[in-house]
């Protein structure tokens, strides 16, 4: 394990891409000490804003542990493709930005665009994540391909923008446009969600088991389902399974729960 702790507590962005396995892998302490950082506008070494402790030695599946609040610091993990890093704290922008293999865990929040991109592996955040997790960056149509992100807390605006592949599971409430432009993959909102959820979805999934205010105009009721399935798991209902965007052509899935949702009643009639 090799253990980062910061020497300050950080006012401006830390761009640390650096701060993955597969960067670490194979280089002695006094390489990785030396790896460059950006502290703002000022080019620095990892070894100048963190305390680095090496207990083993470095190898292709070895674990990094942040201990303190890295909330400003962006980027970690990026495009790592084993291992596991451990966030004991808060995490910046652009967590596991790319990934494709390793897990990352972080026991407090964690900024915008978390797994960005990403193509395999797992985010497991326990506290409350940003914008645009699991989503495209602007200008883009390629958002998660793969992997797993786990949300405890709630989650803010835009899940899973352009989504293609993959789960994101949020414990906790998510914000709005939940899944947009989404063309397969699975989100699963165990709290409430807000408005336009599936809004120009092509494809794919999402299940909300809390309250959600509207349905998109473009999307229509097709079923009642007791359960649905969920990454192999059965997930009980009943739920209203609405299918769209129309607008789109799309054949994306709203899974929304029957229980929690009774101003949705009046659809029935269509059915």
């Amino acid at each position: 394990m090799i253990t980062l702790t910061p020497k300050q507590s950080f006012t401006t962005p830390v761009e640390a891409e650096c701060i993955s396995p597969d960067t670490f892998a194979a280089k002695s302490a006094s390489q990785i000490t030396r790896l460059p950082v950006w502290e703002g506008n000022k080019k620095r070494v990892l070894g100048q804003l963190f305390k680095i402790e090496h207990k083993t030695a470095p190898s292709e599946n070895l674990t990094i542990k942040i201990r303190g609040d890295a909330g400003k610091i962006r980027r970690i993990g990026t495009k790592m493709s084993s291992g596991r890093i451990v966030i004991d704290g808060n995490a910046g922008m652009h967590l596991g930005e790319e990934m494709n293999g390793g897990i990352i865990t972080v026991t407090g929040n964690a900024g915008s665009w978390a797994g960005s991109r990403m193509k395999k592996g797992t985010i497991e955040i326990k506290g409350d994540a940003g914008h645009y997790i699991g989503a495209a960056y602007r200008g883009s149509t390629m958002g998660m391909n793969g992997g797993t992100i786990i949300i405890h807390g709630n989650a803010g605006n835009e899940v899973g923008c352009f989504m293609r592949k993959g789960l994101i599971k949020i414990h906790g409430d998510a914000g709005q446009f939940t899944g947009i432009h989404m063309k397969d993959g699975t989100i699963f909102i165990q709290g409430d969600s807000e408005v336009r959820a599936g809004a120009q979805m092509l494809g794919g999934k999402i299940i909300v088991l809390g309250h959600i205010p509207s349905i998109p105009p473009t999307f229509t009721i097709d079923d009642i389902r007791p359960r649905v399935k969920m990454d192999g798991e059965k997930v009980e209902g009943p739920f209203y399974r609405f299918l769209g965007d129309l607008a789109e052509n799309g054949n994306g899935r709203l899974f929304i729960s029957q229980r929690q949702n009774t101003h949705l009643k009046p659809y029935e009639r269509f059915l």
